[in-house]
């Protein structure tokens, strides 16, 4: 692995079909992102066509983590809440490339990611994971804190339902400790 590089990824056919590939391959691996395996690439295309879109509409952020060439993870930052929740943003498709699990990618990009958020002004992340399979140690490590379990929330890509995992997280000036009283 060389020198892992995150940035924002642009709406071009190359990042789309990056994107998408990657999609394929979390998801045949048994990633619970929301798909189904087989994913048919054309699904996988037009998702990220939305969300690439949204991403330059400015109503979330889509980062990639490159090891050279190769898109070895991603996570997106949905910034597009309702109306009274202009304080939080959500956590959407973390996903590394299973090849590159292990190297500190998804941490390299979830702590971009609170940066992102935190630099817009947002003091709650939120989350979710399956059960089975999920991230929920890599979470629990970023103090992110459980909200709850939802039993059989989702299938699984390969069949089977999972349970989802709940998480919340402070962060920016709401997540920083009070600074201690000066002592006499």
């Amino acid at each position: 692995m060389s020198e892992i590089r995150i940035e924002a990824l642009d709406h071009t056919p190359t990042t789309r079909e990056r994107l998408a590939e990657l999609l394929i391959e979390v998801v045949a691996d048994g990633g619970s992102v929301s798909f189904m395996h087989p994913l048919d690439p054309e699904k996988a295309r037009a998702f990220w066509d939305e969300a690439l879109a949204a991403h330059q509409r400015g109503e979330r952020v889509i980062l990639g983590a490159w090891d050279g060439e190769v898109l070895a993870g991603t996570v997106t930052l949905r910034l597009d809440c309702p109306p009274n929740q202009p304080h939080r943003a959500e956590i959407a498709k973390m996903m590394t490339r299973p090849g590159w699990r292990g190297q500190g990618i998804a941490t390299a990009l979830m702590q971009v990611a609170e940066r992102l958020a935190a630099e817009r002004q947002r003091t709650l992340l939120v989350l979710d994971t399956a059960v089975d399979g999920g991230a929920s140690r890599l979470y629990e490590r970023l103090g992110f804190v459980l909200a709850g379990i939802i039993p059989d929330y989702a299938l699984k890509p390969h069949g089977g339902l999972t349970g989802t995992m709940i998480y919340w997280k402070r962060i920016g000036a709401a997540g920083r400790a009070p600074a201690p009283c000066p002592q006499p």
